[in-house]
């Protein structure tokens, strides 16, 4: 798949999975938190999020897996005004999109296993027709040995591989991930990172907010960055690009 590094600044609305029309957030009566928004994500791009701590990463994804709303401004998603999307459609808009969680969100009671296949069950699936789907995948992670453990059982680099394994399994059409590499090592940063890549070679739209500047320069791909809320460059990386 052909990609276009600048295609946040060029998509049209007709290939746009995501678009933000100077769109701006604030939680409660606080000052706001994103200010005036304008860009498209068309279908089958990659991007990172990037800027410093409390510049608004993970707001904005929070806005694109509706878990907020904007206080100004148009969000549209999957061609769709959210504004204007009924509260009986958005869960499955949300099915759409696979999300890595910073705090992981995984169900205690549940083993890595059967963590990783929720979507999938969400979904209507049966066990059989997925269940060597997740063992691949959970051995891909590098949680082959793990299967049947566990969260509070796990390490903090293991939930992390498990988090990620759940947001992918069900190939969504979107995929947002908070920070994924932030509790792995360095070789296994590697591997997840070409692990999105597939993902987006087969079609997938991915936007990875993350600090690890040593990920964004080794995946080549363009930049949304974020200084006090705004958006002050989008493309290539550049030294403009980076906190």
């Amino acid at each position: 798949m052909s990609r276009n590094p600048n295609a946040a600044e060029t998509a049209d609305a007709w290939d746009a999975v995501v678009r933000f029309d100077d769109v701006s957030m604030r939680y409660g009566r606080e000052p706001e938190t994103l200010r005036d928004l304008t860009f498209s994500l068309p279908q089958g791009s990659f991007h990172f999020v990037t800027g410093p701590s409390g510049a608004g990463k993970t707001s904005l994804l929070k806005l694109i897996y509706l878990a907020a709303q904007p206080s100004k401004g148009l969000l549209h998603l999957f061609g769709q005004d959210v504004a204007q999307t009924p509260a009986e459609v958005r869960p499955f808009l949300r099915r759409r999109i696979g999300v890595v969680f910073q705090e992981f969100r995984l169900l205690d009671h549940l083993s890595a296993f059967d963590n990783a296949a929720v979507p999938l069950r969400i979904a209507g699936r049966k066990p059989d027709s997925y269940r060597q789907d997740v063992a691949e995948l959970l051995t891909w992670v590098g949680l082959k040995d793990r299967m049947h453990a566990l969260p509070p059982t796990l390490a903090g680099g293991e939930k992390q591989r498990l988090a990620i394994a759940r947001a992918v399994v069900g190939r969504p059409d979107i995929l947002l991930a908070d920070e994924p590499t932030g509790n792995v090592d360095h070789e296994m940063g590697l591997r997840i990172l070409r692990l999105f890549l597939e993902l987006n070679r087969l079609g997938t739209t991915v936007l990875i907010a993350t600090h690890d500047q040593d990920l964004v320069a080794r995946s080549g791909m363009p930049v949304l960055h974020l200084e006090e809320g705004r958006l002050t460059h989008m493309g290539p990386v550049s030294g403009g690009a980076r906190p």
